[in-house]
C-alpha cells in the first residue's frame, strides 16, 4: 500500500455556494466567513481590538423548536453559528451567537444576538494555538539555552515540543491562557522524536505569547538517549520486509448498497444524518428504522462528548500529563483527511469537514470522514440435523468513521449498523506512546510505567472516553416520553422455588433520579440499561419496546478523589449517568475545560437529583474506556487497541429483523486453498463463503452504483415522492 502523507488543510472556498437544506447541516464556507465577519463587526464597536477566533460551529436549533419543526407543526427554525473567540489585549474569551440572516431572503443582515464574557474558564486550544506555542517555544532564547547547556541541541530544528493543554497548571500562573511543552530532540527529519525525551517542560503564555515558565530536573542532566527507534519507511532502509503477503481486494462491482442526499444516508432500512463540528467531529442525527413501511425512531444525536487521558507517574512534571481531547482540543479540528486504500478499503462516500483559522476564516478538511460498507462475519446460521439443510447469511455493517490526531496518538472512532438493528461504537487507539526520561539511577523497572527502549520510559495511563446518547426509541418527540431502566441478573436462592439449584431471574429496577442513575458497569451480573418507551408495547412479548446498552469491557478509574484528574473527570466516575434533556448541556466537564479545576458538568447537573422517567426526555452519558499498560511491543508505534460498546434492540422488533436477508447465490469469486486459483466456488442456497461485501445479497437484487436515495427510502415517512416541504424536514 502507498504511503500517503497527509494533506494541508485547504481554505478554498469550493464549498461556498451549499446552501443549508436542513436545519442540522453543518456550517457552510460561506457561512463560517460570515459568522467572523459579524463578530469583528460587533467586537470593533466594543472596541476589542484584535481578535484571534477560536471555533466557529453551527449553533444548533433548539430540540423543541427543530421537532416542531420536523413533525410539521413550525416553520423552520432560525439559522445560528456559535463562535468562540479570544480578545489577547485583554486577556478574555467570548461566546458568541451569530444569526445568519442573510440566507434566508430578506431577512436583513447576519447579526451577533449574543455577546457573552466568560470568567474563569479558557476555551480549548485550536491547531493554530498549538503551532504558535511549539513556535514560541522554539524561539525562546532561555529554553534554547538550556537544551543546548543540557543535551547539546544547538539547532532549533532538532527540537521537538509537544505541546499540551496545560493540567495542573502552577497556581500562579493558572488565571493565564497556558500551553505547556514536552520536549524531545529530533535528530533529522522523520525521526521518531519520542525515542529522545529530554527533561524540562517550558510553559507558555498565548496571549502574552512568550515563554513565563520552565520546570526541569534538579542537578546534572540526564544524558539524551540517542539510540533510534524509528517506524518512518524512509528510514528503515534495511529492514527486511515481509515479501509473503499478497493482495486482498475489496470489490462491490454492482456500487454500494447505501445512498446518500445531502447529510442523510439511506442503509438497510437505516436512515441515518451525519453532521460535523470542530469540537465533536463525527456527530450522528435523527437515526431510524424502517419497519413495516414506517422509519421508527431510534436515536435523537449520538456523539463522543469528552474524554479524559491521565497519566500514573507522580513526578511533577509528568503529573501535568492529563488530556481531556474533546475539550482541550477538538475532535474536529484534529481529525485527518482519510486516504482511499489506506484508510478506507471498498466502496467509499467522503465527507469535508468545515472548521475555521486563528483569523476566522473558513478552512476545509477533506474527507474528514468516511462512510463504506464492510463485512461482519457471519450474521445467522443454523444446521437443521435431521435433513442437513443450512440456511446462513453473512452480515455486513455500514461504518461512519473520523480519525483524529493529537500530538502522539491517533484515535479511529467508528459508529457501525448492522443488518439486524443494533450499533456498535469503535474506539481503535494507536500512534506513539507519549515517553518520558527514564528514572536515574538505572532502575531495571520503573515503578510506573515500562522501558520501551534505551533511557526511555513509557507511563502507565488511562484513557476514557464518554459518549452522549440522546435515545428516541420508538418516539416521535425525540424520547420525551422514555425510561431508563438497569437490567442484571441474580441467582435465586436454593428453597422451595429453586429446589434444583439452577434458577436465577433477571430483574428490572427503573432509574427514577439522576443520583439513582449513576451507575456502575457488572459483568457478573451481565449488567444492561435498558431505554424503554411505556407507550409502545411490543406484540410478543407484551413489554414496552426498548433498546439495551451493553458495555464492553472497561476499568475503574485509577487516580483517588483528592487528585485533580477525578475532580475534573467525574463522567469517568462512573459508567452510566442519566439526566433530563437540556439544551445547554452538551459536554459532560463543561463547555471549556481548559485548565479548569473542578468538573463543571454532570456533578452540577445532578447535585439537585432530578427525577426521571417518562416525561423527563432522558439523555444517557456512557464512560468507559482502557488502562494501558504499555508494553515493548507497543514502540515505536502502537497495534490498535480497541474499545467500545453496543446498543441492541431489545423487543424493538417481533422477531429477528435480518430473517429477511435473501439466500446467497453462487459467488463464482470464492475460492477453495489448493485449487491452484480456480478451486470449487460457493453455491447453492444460503451458500457460506464469498468475497467481502457481496454474500450477504443477491448480486441480482444488489443495487446499482448510481441508486438514488429515492429508491431506497421508498416509506411513507420518507417517500420519495413526498412533498418537497416534508421531504426537507427528514
Amino acid at each position: 500500500m502507498e504511503v500517503i502523507k497527509q494533506t494541508p488543510r485547504s481554505s478554498s472556498m469550493n464549498l461556498a455556494k451549499r446552501v443549508a437544506q436542513h436545519p442540522l447541516d453543518d456550517l457552510s464556507v460561506l457561512e463560517v466567513a460570515r459568522a467572523a465577519a459579524a463578530c469583528r463587526a460587533h467586537a470593533a464597536a466594543e472596541d476589542c481590538g484584535e481578535l484571534r477566533f477560536n471555533s466557529i460551529m453551527l449553533q444548533e436549533p433548539p430540540k423543541a423548536a427543530l421537532l416542531d419543526f420536523l413533525n410539521g407543526r413550525a416553520a423552520p427554525p432560525a439559522r445560528r453559528a456559535a463562535a468562540t473567540l479570544i480578545v489577547p489585549s485583554r486577556a478574555l474569551a467570548v461566546d458568541a451567537v451569530v444569526e445568519l440572516r442573510g440566507g434566508r431572503g430578506g431577512g436583513g443582515p447576519d447579526a451577533v444576538v449574543a455577546w457573552r464574557i466568560l470568567e474563569g474558564v479558557h476555551p480549548m486550544t485550536t491547531p493554530d494555538d498549538n503551532d504558535l506555542a511549539e513556535a514560541i517555544m522554539k524561539s525562546d532564547p532561555t529554553v534554547l539555552r538550556l537544551v543546548a547547556e543540557r543535551y547539546g541541541i544547538r539547532d532549533a530544528a532538532q527540537l521537538a515540543c509537544d505541546t499540551w493543554a496545560c493540567h495542573n497548571a502552577p497556581k500562579h500562573l493558572n488565571q493565564r491562557r497556558l500551553m505547556q511543552g514536552f520536549l524531545y530532540g529530533r535528530m533529522c527529519d522523520g525521526d521518531n522524536e519520542y525515542a529522545h525525551p529530554l527533561d524540562m517542560v517550558p510553559i507558555v503564555d498565548l496571549n502574552e505569547r512568550r515563554v513565563v515558565h520552565i520546570d526541569m530536573a534538579d542537578g546534572a542532566p540526564p544524558a539524551m538517549p540517542l539510540q533510534p527507534n524509528n517506524y518512518h519507511a524512509r528510514l528503515q532502509a534495511h529492514m527486511p520486509w515481509r515479501k509473503d503477503l499478497k493482495p486482498l481486494h475489496v470489490t462491490q462491482p454492482s456500487g454500494p448498497s447505501f445512498a446518500v442526499e445531502g447529510s442523510l444516508v439511506a442503509w438497510q432500512k437505516w436512515r441515518i444524518r451525519v453532521g460535523f463540528n470542530p469540537k465533536e467531529g463525527l456527530v450522528l442525527h435523527q437515526v431510524g428504522y424502517e419497519d413495516a413501511g414506517m422509519v421508527r425512531p431510534v436515536l435523537h444525536r449520538m456523539s463522543l462528548v469528552e474524554m479524559a487521558v491521565p497519566y500514573g507517574d507522580p513526578n511533577y512534571m509528568q503529573a501535568r500529563k492529563s488530556a481531556f481531547d474533546v475539550g482541550d482540543y477538538g475532535f474536529g479540528f484534529c481529525a485527518n483527511s482519510l486516504k482511499l486504500g489506506c484508510d478506507c478499503l471498498g466502496h467509499i462516500k467522503y465527507f469535508d469537514g468545515v472548521v475555521n483559522d486563528a483569523s476566522g476564516a473558513p478552512v476545509v478538511i477533506k474527507n474528514a470522514m468516511c462512510l463504506h460498507e464492510e463485512d461482519a462475519g457471519l450474521l445467522w446460521k443454523h444446521t437443521d440435523v435431521r435433513t442437513g439443510h443450512v440456511e446462513v447469511r453473512r452480515s455486513r455493517r455500514l461504518v461512519f468513521q473520523q480519525i483524529a490526531t493529537f500530538m502522539n496518538y491517533e484515535y479511529i472512532l467508528s459508529y457501525n449498523f448492522y443488518q439486524d438493528g443494533h450499533i456498535s461504537f469503535e474506539a481503535k487507539l494507536s500512534g506513539i506512546l507519549s515517553t518520558s526520561l527514564a528514572p536515574p539511577g538505572g532502575e531495571p523497572v520503573p515503578s510506573f510505567g515500562i522501558l520501551v527502549s534505551p533511557g526511555v520510559q513509557a507511563t502507565a495511563h488511562q484513557h476514557f472516553f464518554c459518549v452522549r446518547i440522546d435515545p428516541a426509541v420508538d418516539d416521535s418527540d425525540g424520547g420525551k416520553g422514555l425510561a431508563v431502566a438497569e437490567v442484571n441478573a441474580v441467582p435465586v436462592p436454593p428453597g422451595d422455588g429453586n429446589p434444583y439449584g439452577n434458577a436465577f431471574e433477571v430483574r428490572e429496577t427503573e432509574l427514577r433520579s439522576t443520583r439513582e442513575a449513576a451507575r456502575d458497569v457488572d459483568f457478573g451480573a451481565a449488567r444492561v440499561w435498558l431505554v424503554k418507551n411505556p407507550a409502545k408495547v411490543n406484540a410478543v412479548s407484551g413489554r414496552p419496546v426498548a433498546f439495551k446498552l451493553v458495555p464492553g469491557p472497561t476499568p475503574k478509574m485509577m487516580m483517588g478523589p483528592t487528585s485533580l484528574v477525578y475532580k475534573r473527570a467525574r463522567f469517568a466516575t462512573h459508567n452510566l449517568w442519566v439526566t433530563p434533556y437540556a439544551d445547554d448541556q452538551r459536554f459532560p466537564a463543561g463547555d471549556h475545560v481548559v485548565q479548569s479545576t473542578e468538573c463543571m458538568g454532570l456533578s452540577r447537573w445532578t447535585e439537585r437529583d432530578a427525577p426521571l422517567g417518562p416525561g423527563t426526555d432522558p439523555v444517557l452519558w456512557y464512560s468507559f474506556g482502557i488502562t494501558h499498560v504499555p508494553r515493548v511491543e507497543d514502540f515505536p508505534v502502537m497495534p490498535v487497541e480497541v474499545v467500545g460498546f453496543e446498543l441492541k434492540p431489545e423487543g424493538f422488533f417481533t422477531c429477528n429483523p435480518a430473517v429477511d436477508l435473501p439466500p446467497t447465490k453462487k459467488d463464482t469469486m470464492s475460492v477453495e486453498y489448493g485449487g491452484g486459483g480456480a478451486g470449487r466456488s460457493s453455491s447453492g442456497t444460503g451458500g457460506g463463503g464469498g468475497v467481502p461485501l457481496q454474500a450477504p445479497v443477491c448480486l441480482s437484487c444488489a443495487p446499482t452504483a448510481d441508486a438514488s436515495i429515492g429508491a431506497l427510502l421508498g416509506t411513507p415517512m420518507l417517500a420519495a415522492t413526498a412533498p418537497a416541504g416534508l421531504r426537507s424536514r427528514l
